[in-house]
């Protein structure tokens, strides 16, 4: 039976049937032991501004209120300066 042009006689049958198998000499070096390993993203400085709490609780309060009431950058600047603000912090 063929299935997409792949039957008994084709190269992927014969090596699923037969696969190939290698003799490693008696003297070869062992196996390295994998190991896990943990590596921080560069954010880490994120992370700590994050920790260390300087949020102004007032200014975001005052901030999120005009937000709601949409009077808060109205034209978009502001967002579009602290947007690059956030990417340049990403990049350092």
């Amino acid at each position: 039976m063929n299935v997409n042009n792949v039957g008994g006689n084709s190269p992927v049958s014969k090596i699923v049937s037969n696969p190939i198998q290698k003799q490693l000499p008696a003297d070869a070096p062992q196996s390295l032991r994998a190991s896990d390993r943990l590596e921080l993203s560069g954010a880490s400085h994120l992370l700590k501004s994050l920790k260390s709490n300087d949020v102004r609780v007032d200014k975001v309060a005052a901030i999120k209120a005009q937000i709601e009431n949409g009077s808060y950058d109205a034209d978009g600047a502001k967002l579009d300066s602290a947007v690059d603000k956030l990417l340049d912090d990403l990049t350092k």
